[in-house]
């Protein structure tokens, strides 16, 4: 049966990943959240083995700390997040040049925090872990709309079987 050979690989997947999330630690202490280590996962278990070796943990090593590098440059106030005007100045950056409206609704995506508005609530911010996931979302789903984009004038016409198979490869 087909999910005899599916449930180890999950298992390793799992207690490694248990394994990899315990690692990655925030700034705030709190470990990385479990969509981002599936995402790192899928990223650098490149023989798809259910487990990260030696030279697969070393390029998630510098794989996290170049993102360590950008986040630390982007987070202007020194807070240990990412608030909407950073994470605009750091995808502006990125070449991203998205609206006030779209960076307001990955931060509320992303921030991992019930949005409160009220008067002396914190912003919404992005913790280290889940800007690297915002990032790469971005980029992936920007790649994905370029490559249906043919004449580059940023609109796109699209059955809803791409649009779903677009939405569902991004991490």
């Amino acid at each position: 049966m087909v999910l005899d050979n599916v449930r180890p690989r999950l298992a390793l997947i799992s207690g490694f990943g248990k394994e990899l999330q315990t690692a990655l630690i925030n700034s705030n202490w709190t470990t990385f959240d479990w969509d981002t280590i599936c995402m790192l996962f899928s990223i650098f278990d490149t023989n798809r083995n259910g487990t990260i070796g030696f030279n697969e943990f070393n390029g998630l090593f510098k794989y996290i700390e170049e993102w360590q590098r950008v986040f630390k440059h982007w987070d202007t106030d020194q807070s240990g997040t990412i608030e909407e005007r950073e994470l605009a100045g750091a995808l502006n950056g990125f070449g991203y040049n998205l609206s006030p409206q779209l960076i307001q609704l990955i931060v509320n995506k992303y921030s991992g925090a019930p949005i409160s508005r009220g008067y002396g609530a914190a912003p919404p911010a992005i913790t280290f872990d889940r800007f690297i996931r915002a990032c790469v979302v971005v980029k992936q789903l920007s790649e994905a709309f370029r490559a249906v984009d043919k004449d580059n004038d940023g609109w796109i016409q699209i059955s809803y079987e791409q649009f779903m198979g677009i939405f569902l490869r991004a991490p």
